[in-house]
This record gives C-alpha cells, sequence and structure tokens, in this order.
C-alpha cells in the first residue's frame, strides 16, 4: 500500500496553486461605509461638516436691552467639543443620549433626516416634559417663578385688558409671536441658565453642551441682567463705580439671590417684589435702622438705594421688534411716590426706574394700542445693584452740616436745587400722564423744602 497522497500528481498541485491564486485575486463586495458623522453627536463633534451643512441665519440672533451681542455663526453655536463636551460626557444627561431629550432621529448622516418628526430644538422649552422627568420638584416650581415671566406676561396681559398672566395664551397670536422673539430671549427656561447662553447674549451652547450646574456670573446671570442690574453691579457705566457688594466681598449673584428663589417655590405671585424669597438688606446689615441719625429718621420712609444708589440705567417708549426705545438708554436717578406701597410697605418714597412700555409697543405685532395701557405706572419700583457707602446723597458738602442739602429741595436765587432728583408730572410725556400722575411728587414733598 502507498501513501494516500502519492497518488496527488504535480499537475493536480499546480491546478489547485492556480485556483487559489485566482480565489484571492477576485474583487469582494465592498464593506458599507459608515460616516464619521452619521450620527448626532458624529455631526456636531465634526467642525467641518458642521460648516457644510449649517443653514444661514434669516433672523436676528442676539441683542436687546444691554446692546448688541456677539455674534456666533451657526455651526459654532451647536458645535460640541472642548473641555465642556469632556466634562458632559462624564455626566448623567450624556447617559440619556441626544434623542432621548431631542428627539428627532440617530444614527443618520443625513441632516433633515436627524432633525424630523418630533426633533425638539430646545428641549427645556418643554421643561415639565423633559426635565421634569428627573427634576420633578424644580419643574413643577418653575412654572409659576418670576424667572419664567410670570410677571412680565401678566402686565402685557393686564395692559391688553386681559385679568392676569394666566390669560396670555389669550392674546392675539401675532403678540404671543412678538412676546415669544423678543420677551421671551431672556425669560426661559433651564436650558438658558444650564446649557446655552440666552439669545440676548448670542445664543448657542456655551460649554459644549456641558450643564452647569452653576451659572457662571459675568457669562450666564449677566448677559440678561446686564442694562438692569449686571452692568450696574460691575461698575460699567460711564462715572460710575462697582458696587461695595463686589469690590469688598467679591460677592456673585448667587451669594445673595438663591436657587429656591430664582426657581421658585410653586407659589404663584404678582410681580418679583412680592416674592418671598427675595434678599432683604438687613438680612445681613442688621441694626441698621439706629445706627445713625440718618437711618433713625429716614429708615422707614425711603428704600436703602434712595441714600446709596448711584445713577442707574433707565430707557423707555419701546416698539417691541421695530425701531427700539424712543428714549435711548441714559443714566438717571429718580425718587417717586411708592408705587407698590401694599408690597414694599412703610416707604413713602422710593426710587423709581422709567420702563419700556408705551401705548403702542405691540403694534408691530397687530395692536395699535393697549387698550389698558393706564394700569401701571411707566416708571417701575427699583433696587439698583450699584450701591456704595457714600453717594453723591450720603456725602455732606463742604460747608453744610448734614447731607440733607445733597437730597432736599431747595431754593437757592430762584433755582431749586435737588429738585431734578425727584419725579414730577411736568417730567412725563403726554401718554405717560394718566399711567403715571399717582407716583409723581407734586404736593407730597414738605413744604417747606419748596421755601
Amino acid at each position: 500500500m502507498g501513501n494516500k497522497y502519492s497518488r496527488i500528481t504535480p499537475l493536480f498541485l499546480t491546478a489547485l496553486l492556480i485556483l487559489l491564486f485566482l480565489a484571492g485575486c477576485i474583487e469582494k463586495e465592498a464593506a458599507p461605509v459608515v460616516e464619521s458623522f452619521a450620527s448626532c453627536e458624529g455631526c456636531h463633534t465634526d467642525y467641518a461638516q458642521l460648516q457644510k451643512v449649517y443653514s444661514p441665519d434669516t433672523v436676528v440672533t442676539g441683542g436687546g436691552c444691554g446692546g448688541e451681542a456677539p455674534h456666533y455663526e451657526p455651526y459654532d453655536r451647536v458645535f460640541m467639543g472642548g473641555e465642556g463636551f469632556e466634562s458632559y460626557k462624564q455626566s448623567g444627561h450624556y447617559q440619556i443620549g441626544c434623542v432621548g431629550c431631542h428627539k428627532g432621529t440617530d444614527n443618520t448622516a443625513d441632516k433633515k433626516v436627524a432633525h424630523s418628526g418630533d426633533f425638539e430644538r430646545h428641549p427645556s422649552a418643554n421643561y415639565q416634559a423633559n426635565c421634569g422627568t428627573c427634576h420633578a420638584e424644580i419643574a413643577n416650581n418653575f412654572t409659576t417663578s418670576i424667572h419664567h415671566g410670570t410677571g412680565q406676561k401678566r402686565k402685557v396681559c393686564i395692559r391688553s385688558g386681559l385679568s392676569g398672566a394666566s390669560d396670555f395664551d389669550q392674546l392675539p397670536s401675532h403678540q404671543i409671536e412678538g412676546y415669544d422673539a423678543n420677551c421671551a430671549t431672556c425669560h426661559g427656561t433651564c436650558g438658558n441658565c444650564h446649557v446655552v447662553r440666552p439669545l440676548s447674549g448670542g445664543g448657542g451652547l456655551s460649554k459644549g453642551h456641558s450643564f452647569t450646574k452653576t451659572p457662571d456670573m459675568v457669562t450666564g446671570c449677566v448677559v440678561c441682567h446686564s442694562s438692569r442690574g449686571g452692568h450696574a453691579y460691575l461698575g460699567v457705566a460711564a462715572g460710575t463705580q462697582p458696587d461695595v457688594h463686589l469690590t469688598q466681598s467679591g460677592f456673585t449673584c448667587l451669594k445673595c439671590h438663591s436657587g429656591a428663589e430664582l426657581h421658585g417655590d410653586g407659589q404663584p405671585v404678582d410681580q418679583r417684589y412680592a416674592y418671598s424669597k427675595l434678599p432683604k438688606c438687613d438680612d445681613c446689615h442688621t441694626g441698621i435702622s439706629t445706627a445713625n441719625t440718618y437711618h433713625t429718621e429716614h429708615y422707614d420712609d425711603f428704600n436703602c438705594q434712595v441714600c446709596h444708589s448711584q445713577d442707574y440705567n433707565n430707557c423707555g417708549s419701546c416698539h417691541i421688534h421695530a425701531e427700539g426705545a424712543r428714549i435711548p438708554a441714559y443714566l438717571g436717578f429718580k425718587i417717586a411716590s411708592n408705587p407698590i406701597p401694599t408690597i414694599k410697605t412703610g416707604f413713602d418714597f422710593t426710587l423709581v426706574r422709567r420702563t419700556l412700555s408705551a401705548p403702542d409697543s405691540w403694534s408691530v405685532y397687530g395692536v395699535p394700542a393697549l387698550s389698558n395701557f393706564d394700569e401701571f405706572p411707566t416708571y417701575n419700583y427699583t433696587s439698583p445693584h450699584n450701591i456704595l457707602k457714600w453717594t453723591t446723597r450720603t456725602t455732606v458738602k463742604e460747608g453744610q452740616t448734614s447731607c440733607s442739602s445733597s437730597c432736599h429741595i431747595r431754593n437757592e436765587n430762584g433755582v431749586m436745587v435737588n429738585k431734578e432728583l425727584y419725579l414730577y408730572q411736568g417730567d412725563l410725556e403726554d401718554w405717560a400722564i394718566g399711567a403715571s400722575s399717582s407716583i409723581t411728587v407734586d404736593g407730597k414733598l414738605p413744604a417747606s423744602w419748596s421755601k
């Protein structure tokens, strides 16, 4: 018996090798190519791809009461990268996945398909369903919070002839559109503070989609609270100084304004000064009512800012989304009769700030004139965040024996000194007289001041 392989001839071996060689040369079917950006995360972390597929802006994306906003290109606003994105990847929010919040379709390279169906660009606009799943208490409380805009909506509704914020949905659709396009650039929801820059600051992801538990004061709070609070606190305006709480103590906004105040406590209020969680000066400054002669005399008459504020920003008569304020921003200082005596009790006179509203503010959105405009004054109670111990009103002038010379009106050779500090009916525009006459100081100041 020979070896069983002895029957394999050289010719057979040659043929076998040729067949194996040819088999290796046959082109195999190509495996499907999966683009690196064929997913939500893949696209939004690929800067070059975002530049290829972005859609140009069709509306203004920033700005407002604080002035022009920095411009961010559409692809920059949605790019996820840097340390912020790396931090986001380590968070519980990342584990939810893109479609867990934004819905739409994942695992596709087609932008239109990805953003189709029930896609939500800003999930926190529907915060109760999306954020409230995990943060139920915060979401429930936020519904009635001032940060959400309930106070502003109330004024818009009442001036429009409705009863209050709960009637907001009954406003004409164009007026609601105007509110969303303008007022809501600051009065937003969870994401506006914790994920993105507010629209008034240019919009877009602030830190690569990282969820910031404690927003940064300058890039967060001050972006919206600019002309009314932030710039005053930082001493931005010419001739002003930063607030003493910043320069001496380094306080950020959250030192005084807690999370409970910002998120709300579930109890609806008409306006922010009625909110129970607001900080008060004497929360920290105890015993100040009798700290000196001036406090003893005026503590129950004036709010603290009457003496301790600097000039602050005002503007007014705003056409919503048209030519803007017809009374441009200016630094001023006005003391008036307390416009909210049932809320801020005990003060006869307070600081007031000119407001934006005018009878025709919503004319661009189909409301020629607000039917109930005179329901609220055109000057609001205000507490500027620009406090100094020594101001032009607390400093005793040379040759004087008290600071009353810096605040009380007096007649010097026919000139009424310090009269400009107070709001008189003569300071009002014709269209504002019906709304604001009740808070002017005409006939309310000591008769001796005018002698």
